[in-house]
């Protein structure tokens, strides 16, 4: 029998009915059934699941299940379907996300062509958020050095095989945390050719709204930040000190611990246990990162890092809620089509409440104003990063998740007097060809966001167009938005009292609809 040339191993414990949507993309992939095969490991179901994946098996022979006793984590059910895979190369699926129809046949098309060890495929997030910056392009030669790669530590990701099986990477097992991460950055580290396959979404990340995965639960403070040890134990045992390893340690800092510290992450979770996480934060920050780690992150960030490292937890909660308001005010000034090709004239900028984010401009640096006192001044610094900051417009399908960026141009970063300093306003030209959008198969209705990245922030706004696809091929409908108090209103009504939608105009042209 000829091997298959992906397996598809997924993990499965009490799957219920969230396992119907993997199951539904897998039988829809382009890859012909004889080519991959997808190996489910139960992990102890007790609720059915092992029933369904039994009588899934037996309908259909490039689906296979494994039976195991209960171990309460990923990590062993994912290392017991490597065992039992027999493909060239092995994806990670968790059992409640899916996949894009072509994904299999594209992963695979382009990790051939490239002879990768690794290839992480586009994703898109529901509930949950996925890389952006890594997804820009593809990056056939993707390096920790020239890429972002640092930022896609999750396992969703095809990996060939042998090189699995050279190196002997696999999850440690056991009830932890940050088991992936350990797991992918072993293999980052190692991967001769590791690639990124940004122009198609393949995955689909979802996070459950009865929060029913096998980790979904509130981590335990000093056992999660023994397990971030153990992971820049693997880092510092490859990458010598120095910038790379500075900058790769920078990914824990800022995902790990400075995102659990700001805005509404913060406020929302209990007191106790929030103050718990800042404590074991201050320790790891001493022990653990070289002052050049923090030295790279945005001002706000830089600002966090040094009250955690001096225990200032009621300085943090202030900073909180001031992040908490962070929001981008964005507009269409014009919007013009022509023949196939949609152009969009956009301003943005960021707000907190109803007041800017203003700068210190005086002396002819600039510095972030923050309501907490008692900050080194270099910490607020931000001229050197003012060359970065840039207004990004996006399309991202309603119901599907697919999110593309558009090609943008004359961008324009206006410094405007406002009390106390000065704000920034970005203006960017930004295009998109209607009969091209997501490679020429659109039908659904696609939302048009503006995305200001700015001194460590990166937010959405919605700006007031919609596209509306009845099909692929069909001439797009232009919907314009109402916005502000009207607009909420007026959806809560719609929803209070459903009205049938008129039919969608036809035509030569993209036609309008206010």
């Amino acid at each position: 029998m000829t091997a298959p040339k992906v397996s598809v191993v997924v993990p499965a414990y009490n799957s219920g009915p969230h396992l119907e949507k993997l199951i539904a993309s897998l039988l829809r992939q382009s890859l012909p059934p004889g080519q991959f095969e997808a190996v489910f490991v139960d992990d102890g179901s007790t609720d059915g699941t092992g029933s369904r994946l039994d009588e899934l098996a037996a309908a259909h022979p490039h689906l296979r299940v494994v039976h195991i006793d209960n171990s309460g984590w990923p990590s062993r059910p994912r290392n017991v379907g490597v065992a039992h895979a027999r493909g060239e190369y092995v994806f990670f699926a968790d059992d409640d996300d899916w996949f894009g129809d072509e994904a299999l046949e594209r992963l695979y098309a382009y990790a051939a062509a490239n002879d990768a060890d690794m290839v992480i495929g586009k994703m898109a997030g529901h509930g949950r958020s996925v890389p952006r910056e890594l997804f820009r392009k593809n990056r056939p030669r993707a390096t920790l050095a020239n890429a972002p790669l640092i930022d896609s530590l999750t396992s969703h990701k095809l990996f060939r095989r042998s090189f699995l099986n050279e190196h002997q990477i696999r999850f440690p097992e056991g009830r932890r945390r940050l088991e992936d991460h350990a797991m992918v950055v072993r293999a980052l580290l190692l991967s001769r050719r590791t690639c990124v396959l940004s122009d198609y979404v393949c995955y689909h990340h979802q996070r459950r709204q009865d929060a029913g995965n096998l980790t979904a639960h509130r981590l335990d403070p000093a056992g999660y930040f023994t397990n971030l040890r153990e992971v820049l134990d693997i880092v510092d045992a490859h990458v010598e000190p120095g910038p790379l390893r500075d900058r790769l340690h920078r990914r824990w800092l800022r995902n790990e611990i400075t995102s659990r510290l700001r805005g509404k992450r913060l406020l929302e979770a209990p007191e106790e246990w929030a103050a718990q996480v800042a404590l074991e934060s201050g320790k790891v920050i001493r022990e653990r990162f070289a002052p050049g780690v923090a030295a790279g992150l945005p001002p706000l960030q830089r600002a966090i890092t040094a009250l955690a490292e001096q225990d200032r937890l009621p300085d943090l909660r202030r900073l909180a809620e001031w992040e908490a308001g962070i929001r981008v005010r964005a507009r269409i000034d014009r919007r013009h089509v022509d023949g196939a090709v949609l152009t969009l004239a956009v301003t943005a900028a960021l707000e907190s409440g109803d007041q800017p984010v203003t700068l210190d401009a005086a002396h002819g640096r600039h510095r972030l104003v923050l309501p907490v006192d008692g900050l080194d001044p270099v910490l607020l610094e931000v001229s050197d990063l003012l060359a970065r900051a840039r207004l990004d417009v996006v399309v991202r399908r309603k119901d599907g998740g697919e999110e593309f960026f558009l090609p943008v141009d004359g961008r324009q970063l206006e410094e405007r007097p406002c009390r106390g300093g000065v704000r920034l306003v970005h203006h960017a030209m930004a295009r998109l060809d209607l009969s091209a959008l997501n490679s020429g198969r659109p039908t659904g209705s696609w939302l048009l966001k503006a995305r200001i990245t700015e001194n460590g922030w990166t937010v959405d706004a919605r700006l007031p167009l919609m596209l509306h696809y009845a099909a692929d091929g069909a001439e797009p409908v232009l919907e314009t938005l109402r916005v502000g108090l009207r607009a909420r209103l007026g959806r809560v009504a719609r929803r209070l009292f459903p009205w049938p939608s008129p039919a969608a105009p036809h035509g030569r042209r993209p036609a309008a609809r206010t």
